[in-house]
């Protein structure tokens, strides 16, 4: 066993722990925390894999500034549930454990059965380019080439997830805010 399989499984086993520990934990703040943890997991993964840039951007979009957003809504929501609320979303978490644990029974039963293969998708040859053709860009695995499609190919979807974000940040505000009897 070399040490790269090493740290995958020390780095998948933080991943994976700490992803649990996100669901089942009641305090928010701290299931933030856990999922941080999670998130800085999945980017050692993507060193492994030697994808450093996809690596940088889960450490700085995703650890920091998401995480961020959410420690700020969950600290400004000032969460305060009743004791039926609290009743609901326990029946509810336990539902969702058996199913999913279910579903990974039947997975991993489904795994280890013989004669059962996970199907493999077509590989699809990759067109090159031809020099000079404008408009054109060959795909490589610099920030210019992901920079490149995401604001040609991909601009709508990153344009709508800006959007779904600011309605998001908006909506957070109106319902942080406490009015008081004096405001009308």
């Amino acid at each position: 066993m070399s040490v790269l399989d090493i740290l995958f499984y020390v780095f998948s086993a933080i991943t994976l722990i700490s992803a649990l520990l996100m669901v089942v934990n009641p305090n928010a703040v701290n299931a933030a925390m856990a999922m941080i943890v999670a998130f800085v997991g999945t980017a050692a993964l993507f060193v492994l894999l030697e994808a450093y840039f996809l690596a940088i951007l889960q450490i700085l979009v995703y650890a920091g500034a998401v995480m961020v957003l959410f420690l700020f809504i969950i600290m400004l929501l000032d969460v305060d549930r009743s004791e039926a609320e609290v009743a609901y979303k326990d029946k509810l978490a336990f539902a969702a454990a058996v199913i999913g644990f279910g579903l990974l029974v039947v997975l991993v039963a489904a795994a280890f059965l013989k004669g059962f293969y996970l199907p493999e998708p077509a590989v699809l040859p990759v067109a090159e380019l031809p020099t000079g053709q404008a408009g054109g860009f060959a795909f490589t695995t610099s920030a210019k080439s992901f920079g490149y499609s995401l604001f040609t190919k991909y601009m709508l979807p990153f344009q709508v997830t800006g959007f779904l974000l600011l309605s998001a940040m908006i909506g957070v505000i109106v319902v942080s805010k406490k009015y008081s009897e004096d405001t009308k």
